[in-house]
């Protein structure tokens, strides 16, 4: 990834290496020893099997999988792994900051809560990146809040916070080089609370009839 990123973008991989060695303080100065260890999907697993039924989705990149262990028991209520929930083939994995790069071509790219973590100038590269390994979907989960992590350096670790349509703008940029990718943009608005866009491909402006497209 340290090609794709800026000399600022390095150094913020090399901030969240630390985190996730030795954790991290909290806006409300409590200590989390465990960062970025919670399987955010998870929340979301009901709609997002939907998406990949829809799909018949059977591999996935997660794209910034932070701590997330898709074989651990108990993603659901039944006892099945994250994998098994969901019926995969096979399940690649990208952590940078935990020296993970498994990054190969899958049915679905998934990202959760990854991109608001990415500095600014960085984030039309990542999100290539994103697209060149997806084959059919891109599945994109942005928080739109500050984060109750901070950085090392005292920041918040939600470091580019925008609004949901300046999300839904800047990946409309890069979708139109990838017109075969559908596209399901998630914004958390505040914590559990999320607004999504309707699934969109650039494929999809050029067989519309009108002009004027609204997604």
């Amino acid at each position: 990834m340290n090609t794709l990123l800026s000399s600022k973008g390095k150094q913020l991989v090399k901030l969240y290496e630390e985190m996730a060695e030795d954790g991290y303080e909290r806006t409300d100065s409590s200590y989390v020893k465990e960062a970025f260890s919670d399987f955010e999907l998870r929340a979301y697993r009901k709609s997002v099997q939907d998406v990949f039924e829809k799909y018949s989705v059977s591999t996935v990149l997660d794209y910034g999988c932070g701590g997330s262990d898709w074989k651990a028991p108990n993603f659901d209520d039944s006892g099945e792994s994250a994998i098994e929930y969901f019926q995969l083939e096979k399940l690649y994995r990208y952590e940078p900051a935990r020296d993970i790069d498994e990054r190969q071509v899958a049915q679905c790219v998934i990202s959760f809560d990854v991109l608001e973590h990415i500095f600014v100038s960085d984030i039309p590269n990542v999100l290539r990146d994103m697209f060149s390994y997806a084959k059919d979907l891109l599945v994109l989960n942005v928080a739109c809040y500050p984060a109750a992590a901070k950085l090392p350096n005292g920041e918040n670790a939600h470091i580019t916070v925008r609004d949901p349509m300046w999300w839904k703008g800047v990946v409309d940029g890069i979708a139109v080089e990838y017109p075969e990718v559908s596209i399901w943009l998630i914004c958390s608005v505040g914590w559990r609370k999320s607004d999504s866009f309707d699934i969109w491909s650039g494929a999809m402006w050029q067989k519309d009839e009108k002009f004027v497209i609204d997604y």
